[in-house]
């Protein structure tokens, strides 16, 4: 089934339709979620929120976007308010985790994730939510532009200034020692 007919059957109640749907997406919003709110916890309340009000408003959908367009619109938002809400206890959300020795490759690819996701934080909450959208929503210049309600040489800019602000993060953590 196509998503314009899934989208008719959750119009008319269909539960099943819209697990369907939702499931050819749910994994790239799971990834803004994550991305934009930083750890764990935070982004399955965020895409929980975000589910829930894809339901709630979908009779609102217009279907000038592509459903997965409007979906990472709605799990951007969704996951910036659950920023904006716990921003103040993000440092008590940190949890340690201890690798044993017999899995390095592991334990830096963890440290890579946290690495990147810090760096992220760090950004400015317009570039950060444009690159997270770009990068791991892979939605459009334009698709970003629509969401953050800019331009889309504006979102070039913000993106530009978040890669280049990313390299500037984590080149400490990765450039060799001298």
């Amino acid at each position: 089934m196509t998503d314009a007919e899934l989208l008719a059957l959750c119009k008319t109640g269909d539960q099943s339709a819209f697990t369907e749907l939702v499931g050819r997406y749910r994994n790239n919003a799971w990834f803004v979620c994550l991305n934009i709110c930083g750890n764990q916890f935070d982004a399955e309340d965020a895409l929980q929120e975000a589910l829930t009000a894809a339901w709630q408003n979908l009779p609102k959908f217009r279907g000038e976007s592509r459903f997965n367009t409007w979906l990472h619109r709605i799990a951007a938002n969704a996951a910036l308010a659950v920023v904006r809400r716990r921003k103040s206890d993000i440092s008590s959300d940190e949890v340690e985790l201890d690798f044993e020795d017999s899995a390095p490759n592991m334990a830096d690819r963890v440290a890579d994730i946290q690495a990147v996701r810090n760096a992220l934080k760090e950004l400015p909450e317009d570039f950060r939510v444009a690159l997270v959208l770009r990068e791991f929503a892979s939605l459009t210049y334009a698709e970003i532009a629509e969401h953050q309600g800019v331009s889309v040489q504006t979102v070039k800019t913000r993106i530009h200034r978040g890669r280049s602000k990313m390299l500037e993060l984590l080149q400490p953590i990765y450039s060799p020692s001298v």
